[in-house]
């Protein structure tokens, strides 16, 4: 670990401040403190925004959700209104990490966590997201685990996340807070797709702090899930997964959010499997049918050819779930 300076900041424009002149924020530090360890990430400075304000949930009558950025992962889960309402926030969470992280780790740091990729995480290798212009190591190496989806001739490390698929599927929103006051932006604007400038993960200003995480209203009665398929059970990454959020108005299906997981270089919506259920009436056949547009636009690598069936197989089966619970 590389020498960098610490302090605590005592209010959002404190450390709002800090950060515009370089230092980098640190909450639970459940994942900068380990890339610190591995000198993959090497701040001059960090500054401490456990203490602020910004640990509360707040659930208004009319559907809306804001959960504080500060607020754990466990925390979270266990909302009463977030359990109640948005299911398929709690099983993502709960699907993250282990107990002990998820008593630790805020739900801005898990947006804002970086790609597990190997290669990326060895600072010998040629990683273009750590060291713009070296290369990609993954391409033709141990590619296993990388993205299918979002991929670009730079990147093809996935977004980890599980949090962020549900979030994207209910067209969630970030409140920031910068230098240059407050702004809003979709979830699935602020983080950003590889292209070919792979280190620039995110649409954030500097020193910009996500302050909430804002989850629209959406049809009383919506039934949403979240499956993750993973190699283990227990603390492991998904090498696919599904957000599924489903609304039947009249016998037909008025509103769909299908998102993936462990498949894309960001949190993957499924546009096409949504356009497929939209209208529709609940049937076995639909989902099978609907979920074989889970892969368009896939570019598998030699040795992740195996998520393509495997994502159409997790889409249906959580459309299954969620379709016949409706």
């Amino acid at each position: 670990m590389f020498p960098f300076t610490y302090r605590s900041a005592s209010s959002v424009p404190e450390a709002v401040a800090a950060a515009a002149k370089g230092a980098r924020y640190i909450a639970g530090g459940t994942t900068l403190v380990d890339l610190m360890r591995e000198t993959v990430e090497r701040p001059d400075a960090v500054v401490d925004i456990s203490t602020l304000p910004l640990n509360k949930i707040h659930a208004a009558d009319a559907g809306l959700l804001r959960i504080g950025s500060l607020v754990t992962m466990a925390e979270a889960a266990a909302h009463r209104a977030v359990r109640g309402r948005y299911l398929v926030i709690s099983q993502a969470l709960e699907a993250s990490a282990s107990a002990q992280l998820r008593n630790m780790a805020t739900i801005g740091g898990n947006l804002l966590q970086r790609t597990r990729c190997s290669y990326f995480r060895d600072v010998s290798a040629d990683c273009n997201k750590r060291r713009p212009g070296s290369g990609c190591a993954a391409r033709g190496g141990a590619n296993r685990m990388h993205a299918i989806l979002g991929t670009s001739a730079s990147c093809v490390a996935t977004h980890p996340s599980d949090l962020a698929v549900a979030l994207v599927a209910l067209d969630a929103a970030v409140q920031l807070r910068g230098p240059a006051g407050e702004r809003r932006l979709p979830l699935a604007e602020l983080l950003l797709k590889p292209a070919h400038t792979p280190h620039r993960e995110h649409a954030l200003k500097p020193g910009e702090l996500i302050t909430r995480v804002d989850v629209p209203e959406h049809p009383e009665g919506l039934a949403s899930g979240y499956l993750k398929v993973r190699d283990r059970q227990s603390y492991e990454f998904a090498l696919t997964s599904a957000a599924v959020a489903l609304h039947v108005t009249g016998g037909r299906i008025t509103t769909a959010r299908v998102a993936a997981g462990g498949v894309g270089t960001v949190p993957w919506r499924l546009d096409a499997v949504e356009d497929a259920l939209i209208g529709q009436r609940p049937h076995p056949k639909l989902w099978s049918q609907a979920a074989q547009h889970a892969t368009r636009g896939a570019r598998p690598l030699e040795h992740n050819r195996f998520k393509l069936p495997l994502l159409t197989r997790t889409v249906e089966r959580q459309l299954t779930e969620i379709g016949d619970s409706l």
